[in-house]
Order: structure tokens, then sequence, then C-alpha cells
């Protein structure tokens, strides 16, 4: 009796822990299908003057706008943007529509149909002498090309170095930027004219400091031992500020401290250049090349899927030169959006005007025409193009 209520009790048991797999894996594959959300919506827009080709731009926002309204604020535009599809489109009543698929989910990629430029700027030290002349002096420039190099990679940016610059006279106020040019464009404005940039990534090392070795506790023997052991096991804290402005307004999009400590042999030997494998084996050089990783991962996630914008270079028999060429993953047959810039300085309001074909791409520009031919008298040099 006594065997048959075991065995009983053990095909109990087992069936119980079938159960409760089965259960488990019903629930893994109910938290997999929740991960990510589907959402079809439609957008529309007028068609005004024939112009078809700026009224899908116009209609393909609207959708972009519905989807964020049902998917809530934890999406914004631009990662919606890398998520969604046109699954349909027709014209009825002069009024052009796009129905579009959007599969969001968490921590998702977005995959950009052209690659956005960024200058980075050099990386001052906000307290001079923690970065000793036995140390590497590449810090200052190195971390910022660094964290160009690795955005560069992910195959969304194009990085132009001026490292050897910093905007910040002083970089214990940054980002604030003291602006002594009046009405003209800010520095950082500026600077992205004349490097044809989207994005302007700076920065500070805010701290880089080596716990004193000054004073220690007692006297005698063990307190010189101490002392000089300093030299050898020491505590050492890290902070790097990272910024990114647009280039257009010269707004701050992006701030964010990353902070470390470091315990053990915290100097940098003079000459390890940052992301020298020699830099990543000392501990210092280990926490700061992780930190390079996080700050560029923190970007590329932010302005991956962001609009890409440059300006137009001229306007010549009836054509449209703008900066933008293939290594900015343009190509013949691409439309982007037009907008005149009115004002001037920092005091600038845009204006919609059409949308450019473009029909030839060339090393360092590429040439388009409007739409609407009558359009292309309403364009100036440096007015504004966007992708959408």
């Amino acid at each position: 009796m006594k065997n048959i209520a075991s065995l009983f009790f053990l095909i109990s048991l087992v069936f119980t822990q079938g159960c409760m797999k089965l259960k488990s894996a019903v629930d893994a594959d109910s938290t997999v299908k929740q991960a990510s959300r589907a959402y079809t919506v439609q957008g529309q827009a007028p068609i005004n003057n024939g112009a078809k080709l700026l009224a899908r731009k116009q209609a393909f926002r609207s959708a972009i706008r519905n989807v964020s309204l049902e998917a809530g604020s934890q999406y914004s535009s631009e990662a919606i943007l890398g998520s969604t599809k046109v699954v349909d489109e027709w014209v009825a009543d002069n009024i052009y529509h796009l129905q579009v698929l959007a599969v969001l989910s968490e921590g998702q990629e977005c995959n950009s149909p052209y690659r956005k430029k960024i200058t980075v700027m050099g990386f001052p030290s906000v307290v001079s002498g923690q970065i000793s002349a036995n140390e590497t002096q590449d810090l200052y420039s190195g971390i910022p090309r660094e964290i160009m190099n690795i955005l560069m990679e992910s195959g969304d940016f194009i990085g132009k170095n001026k490292t050897h610059t910093v905007l910040y006279s002083r970089p214990d106020m940054a980002p604030e930027i003291i602006d002594e040019t009046g009405y003209q464009d800010s520095i950082i404005v500026q600077i992205a004219k004349e490097q044809g940039a989207q994005f302007v990534l700076s920065g500070v090392i805010r701290d880089f400091e080596v716990e004193s070795t000054e004073y220690m506790r007692g006297a005698g023997v063990l307190s010189q031992v101490k002392s000089m052991m300093r030299d050898f096991w020491a505590r050492r804290g890290i902070a790097i500020d990272v910024y990114v402005h647009d280039g257009l307004t010269g707004a701050l999009l992006f701030q964010h401290r990353y902070p470390d400590t470091v315990v053990g042999d915290v100097w940098i030997p003079t000459g390890y250049a940052v992301g020298s494998e020699r830099f990543k084996a000392t501990p210092s050089g280990h926490k700061i090349s992780k930190i390079i990783q996080l700050a560029s991962k923190d970007i590329e996630h932010l302005f991956a899927c962001y609009p890409f914008s440059t300006n137009v270079l001229k306007v010549a028999n009836n054509k449209v030169y703008i900066a933008a060429n293939a290594q900015n993953k343009l190509r013949k047959g691409d439309s982007l959006v037009v907008y005149s810039l009115k004002g001037g300085g920092e005091m600038q309001a845009s204006e919609l005007i059409g949308v450019i074909n473009i029909q030839d791409v060339q090393a360092r520009f590429a040439v388009g025409t409007m739409e609407l031919s009558s359009d292309i008298r309403k364009i100036r040099a440096g007015d504004l193009v966007k992708s959408w």
C-alpha cells in the first residue's frame, strides 16, 4: 500500500512540475509578445498645386504623430520613425492617404536611411593639474575622438574631428557658453556651418583627481611605507560630462555625466593613446574606455533615428545643390523637404517650400530639382533640407 501511495505521489509531483514548466513557458512567451506592440494607423494631407510628393511627406508625418498618440510618451517620434513602414497609400478627393505599420519594442535599434554628420570638440579639464605631466596628454582629444570613431562604426554618423578646439573658455561653467558675439550666430552654429555638421559633440573632464598623499595618519616607518605605497596603490575619481548640441539652432539636445572610481595603480603613463590596448590595460584607461562605450551607445540610441538635415549650397539653372553626398547614403531618386530660413543669427523661423528630387549624387554635393518648378524661386543658399 505504501508503494502505491509513493508511486501516486511521484506521479502527482511530476505532473505538477510539468504544469509549472508549461505555465512558465507560456508566461515567457507572453512576455516576449508583450515586449513588442504593433500599431496600424493612417495619415492624411491635402495635395496643393499638384505637389503629391510633398503631400506624401506630410501624410507620413501625420501618421508618425498618430502612432505617437496611440503608443504614449514612452516612445519618441524619432524612435517610432525607425520602426514604421508604409503598407498602403492612395489618393482620394485630392487628399493623400497613407497607412503605416509600426512595431515598437523596448531597446530596439533604428536603421537610419541617412548618415548624420557630427563634429566633435576637445574635452578640457575643469580642474588644472589633475592630469600630471608624467601621464598621457591624449585624454583631452582622445576621449571625444574615440566616441566619434564608435559612432562612425555604427554606420549612422559621419565624424568631423575638431578635437584640437574647445567650446568652453570656462570649463567649470559647461555646458554654458559665454557668448561675446552679440547678435551673431553662437559659436556652436558657426562651427556647425563651417563643418557642415548636423550635431556638435563636446564635453569636459569634470574630475580626474587622485586622493592626496601629502598627509598620512600616524608616524614612523609605517607611515612612510603607507606614503610610498600611495604611488602604486591609490584611489582616483573620474567624472566626464558629454554634451550634444543642435548645429542649426545651437540648442543643447543631450547632457550626461559619467562618473566612476579607480582603485590601484591609477596612473596612465605618458604616450599611451586613448583607445590603444596599452591604454585599456591600465585600471584608469579601462574605466575611461567603459565610459566612452556608454556615452557612444547613449548618443547613438538617441540620435540615430533623428531626421537627416543639411543645407542648400546654391541654386543655379533650375537646380538645387545641397551639402550632402554618397557618404550620407544619399541616392538618386530620393526626395527631401526644403524649408526657407528667415531671419538672422539665432532668430530664425522656417517656412515649408516643397520637395526636392535628387537627380545626381557627387563626391561633395548632390543636385536635385523641385517637384514644382515654381518653388525654386523661393529657395536661397543656406536654406534647410530635411529627410521628412
